[in-house]
């Protein structure tokens, strides 16, 4: 467990990506099985304990220690397992178990023993193996390492190319022994046993204006990017799934789509909230739908979702990735016609003779739920991973205001001593007598220099505070004015302001523009799509 807690520390303190690679590969080759095994479950998000729950430990925390004292701890820190780690009343001077005799306690744990088993595991661990243990008994690891990173990790470690082990992936279990005997050379590669499993999927460059002068348009085939999630829909042998981009199955969050996968291929598309033949809705309203376990009966009324078919990857039992995209999409329109029109659709192509025509196209899109366009060489293959050449996303310009920071929050991780995460408005109501109502948050977009100016700027114009967060002096004679960028905007009825915006963050701090000339709401509200 303590060699596992270390992968962590190590892993929160190193920002490069290749340094984390490094640290995961190391991990891999000196830890024994199962701990490696079950360490790279954690890290990519294949264990989970239900049993335990963040205000269990709050509880369990405040039965040892003062809880004016914790509250203080936890506020000043601002990560619950970091605190519960350094305030908790033991050396750690017993043996440390295992990762693996730590995963077996949990998984066993109830909901009525599991205080009594995280105190336990608690009183025997180091601060550092107490933050592990948290971390994975939550499901947060917040180290800055992604499913994907892991993957990669991996196939460094085994000299395999990353695409072999995100195929293999689904059909494989913790603690992974087979897997990690194939990658040392002890054993055969695992055959896949699942039926419909997800196939790596292929990704686009941004588009600069230098890759401009290189690009033949007549090469390339441009269809709209619309802004849902990207998803993979595979049915094989009675077997149906839907995955993400990173491969996670969300099939339980959409049974209305899964129920209408008659087939036997592998599709690649958007995921949006709909009918295709009437009404493409936002992505606000395709979050209601996200991160869902079960799908109530009015959920699925209020917000059915659709495919936008972009690409096909499988068909019966012949692998179409190897074909050029042209022929691909010839078969895929085909395919699309036969399936039912209120589940999937055929993502439309642009015609265009120049690139400034496509610009243009580009700028003023006939759907507000279009981001951009995106390039597809005609004769390129579908590769795994985002090869340089073949695929292009060239998203329109972001949109900005100026709005008035309001309130901050400490962020995590690293940034914990930090005032990090900002709630920022725009000003409403009569001219004369305005007043400023929130319309987003942010915590990225500025640099470590700005950080510690805003970070400083909050502690000196506090007025008020409300728990962990900071109320900022902000009026029309004082204030600090942000200017942000962000992809859209959708009404919302859970936002005061009516407001939601898409991907907002910091791209400048405006010292020089007074709070006053900071934008009204009547500026927000003219960038709403219609509707």
């Amino acid at each position: 467990m303590e060699r596992f807690a270390e992968l962590l520390d190590r892993l929160v303190l190193t920002p490069a990506r290749n340094g984390k690679l490094r640290l995961l590969t190391d991990y891999f080759t000196t830890v024994p099985d199962p701990d490696r095994g079950y360490g790279l479950a954690a890290l990519t998000g294949g264990l989970d304990f239900p049993a335990v729950k963040p205000a269990m430990l709050r509880t369990l925390t405040t039965e040892r220690v003062d809880p004016v004292l914790f509250a203080y701890s936890y506020d000043y820190v601002g990560d619950l397992a970091e605190t519960v780690s350094l305030i908790w009343p033991a050396d750690g001077g017993m043996e440390a178990p295992a990762l693996s005799e730590v995963v077996e306690r949990l998984s066993h744990a109830s909901r009525s023993d599991a205080p009594a088993v995280m105190a336990r595991l608690l009183d025997q661990l180091s601060p550092s193996g107490r933050f592990a243990a948290i971390k994975l008994a939550t499901g947060g690891l917040r180290v800055g390492v992604s499913a994907r990173l892991t993957k990669q990790a991996l196939a460094a470690f085994g000299n395999v190319e990353v695409q072999e082990i995100e195929e293999l992936w689904h059909g494989l279990a913790a603690p992974y022994t087979e897997l990690f005997a194939w990658l040392e050379g002890k054993r055969p590669k695992p055959e896949n046993a699942a039926k419909a499993p997800f196939r790596p999927v292929m990704l686009a460059h941004p588009a600069a204006e230098a890759d401009f002068s290189t690009l033949d348009p007549e090469a390339y085939a441009a269809e709209w990017k619309w802004d849902g999630i990207r998803v993979q829909a595979v049915a094989e042998g009675g077997v149906r799934r839907l995955y993400s981009r990173t491969g996670d199955d969300i099939s339980g969050a959409f049974p209305d789509l899964i129920e209408a996968m008659d087939f036997d291929a592998a599709l690649d598309g958007e995921l949006l909230v709909g009918d295709p033949r009437e009404k493409t809705g936002t992505f606000s309203d395709l979050q209601q739908r996200l991160n869902r376990k079960t799908v109530s009966r009015t959920m699925l009324t209020n917000y059915p979702v659709f495919m936008r078919c972009y690409d096909l990857l499988l068909l019966g039992d012949r692998d179409a990735r190897t074909l050029p995209y042209a022929e691909r999409r010839s078969q895929l329109a085909a395919f699309v016609a036969d399936l039912p029109g209120d589940r999937f659709d055929l993502s439309p192509e642009i015609s265009f003779a120049s690139w400034q025509e496509l610009d243009d196209k580009r700028c003023h899109p006939p759907h507000p739920v279009i981001e951009g366009v995106m390039l597809k060489r005609k004769d390129s293959p579908y590769l795994p991973g985002r090869p340089k050449g073949p695929w292009f996303k060239w998203k329109r310009d972001p949109f900005t205001v100026d709005a008035v920071l309001m309130y901050a929050q400490r962020g995590h991780g690293k940034r914990s001593s930090f005032y990090s995460d900002y709630t920022f408005g725009v000003w409403s109501g009569p001219t004369e007598d305005p007043v400023l109502v929130p319309v987003g948050k942010a915590y990225f977009g500025f640099t470590d220099e700005e950080l510690r100016q805003i970070d400083k700027y909050v502690r000196d114009n506090t007025v008020e505070r409300f728990g962990p967060v900071r109320a900022v002096r902000a009026d029309k004679s004082h204030g600090l004015v942000l200017e942000v960028a962000f992809e859209g905007l959708n009404r919302s009825t859970r936002h005061k302001s009516g407001i939601a915006m898409r991907f907002p963050r910091i791209s400048r701090l405006r010292w020089d523009k007074p709070t006053h000339e900071a934008d009204r709401i009547e500026t927000l509200e003219g960038m709403l799509p219609p509707g």
